[in-house]
């Protein structure tokens, strides 16, 4: 696969993800708390997916037995976990300090990168790194007019949702090495809904599944924030660098903006505009590399 569309593959897979918002706030409005709705998202996605693959491709169900560590890292670390705890800080705080706090996982990926798989830390990863963050904080209206007043167990959280997101990087790359993409992300949804299913109790919601509305969503959080999100992620992540794949990643606060633009009339301020555009400019950054002139 040529770098570009690598590239590209990863920013839809993470775009999929901003669209997580639209489907968690219709199933809050229905009773379910955060812990449920990762329930949710992880068990019909990881059905789903895996149904598909036993009628379609069942070989990409085979995996050695000395893997399951690393898809128990995926599943129960990167996926639950981040939700949970990305999910909670929405909650005490506000979704601007979640997002803000969470796309501060390049940093941690970059770092553990360079140690794991001796990926160089550049200037322009630095300079990309620091455009993210700083794009990230205004396109979401933190900066400059942000609350000060954050609960220091939120900042906490926040921080741990950005390491267990990056974590989804750094071990989806060692696990990309041994099996295909669709294969990874069956098995990191899968483990992740056995550890949490028996825990979420939605067997006491059973008058909230009887709304087609209820379905809707979880199919959309489901199919498209989840089976479609992490499926073009992971191909992606096969391709390129953990820290870029990081980096570029943070176009999912970028298209929360915009839905909220686009779908519920929210209005796009000079401020926003201008953090957007801090963010684009980091992943061309990212992914630019200038040529050697030929003598």
């Amino acid at each position: 696969m040529k770098n570009y569309v690598a590239y590209m593959l990863t920013m839809i897979g993470a775009g999929f993800w901003g669209l997580t918002g639209l489907f968690v706030d219709s199933l809050y409005g229905y009773g379910f708390t955060a812990w449920e709705i990762v329930a949710i998202r992880l068990t019909v996605s990881s059905t789903i997916l895996l149904v598909v693959l036993l009628l379609t491709q069942p070989g990409k169900l085979k995996i050695q037995w000395k893997h399951l560590p690393y898809f128990f890292g995926l599943g129960v670390g990167s996926i639950v976990f981040f939700n949970w705890c990305y999910f909670t800080v929405m909650q005490q705080t506000s979704l601007s300090i979640a997002v803000v706090l969470l796309y501060t996982a390049p940093i941690f990926v970059t770092i553990l990168s360079s140690f794991l798989f001796h990926e160089p830390v550049t200037r322009s990863k630095i300079i990309s790194l620091c455009l993210t963050v700083i794009g990230c904080a205004l396109a979401i209206g933190l900066f400059p007019f942000g609350n000060l007043t954050i609960p220091l167990i939120s900042i906490v959280l926040g921080i741990l949702s950005a390491f267990f997101c990056g974590l989804y990087s750094i071990i989806g790359k060692q696990v990309s090495r041994h099996y295909n993409f669709l294969t990874t992300t069956v098995y990191a949804l899968l483990t992740g809904s056995i550890f949490i299913l028996p825990t979420s109790g939605l067997w006491n919601k059973t008058e909230a599944f009887q709304s087609i509305e209820v379905w809707l969503n979880i199919a959309g959080i489901a199919i498209v924030s989840t089976i479609a999100a992490y499926t073009l992620y992971t191909l992606g992540l096969a391709y390129i660098e953990s820290s870029k794949a990081a980096i570029l990643g943070a176009m999912e606060p970028i298209v929360a903006v915009i839905v909220g633009v686009v779908i519920f009339g929210d209005q796009l301020t000079f401020i926003q505009t201008f953090g957007i555009l801090l963010v684009i400019s980091a992943a061309f950054m990212t992914v630019y590399r200038r040529k050697r002139k030929i003598k």
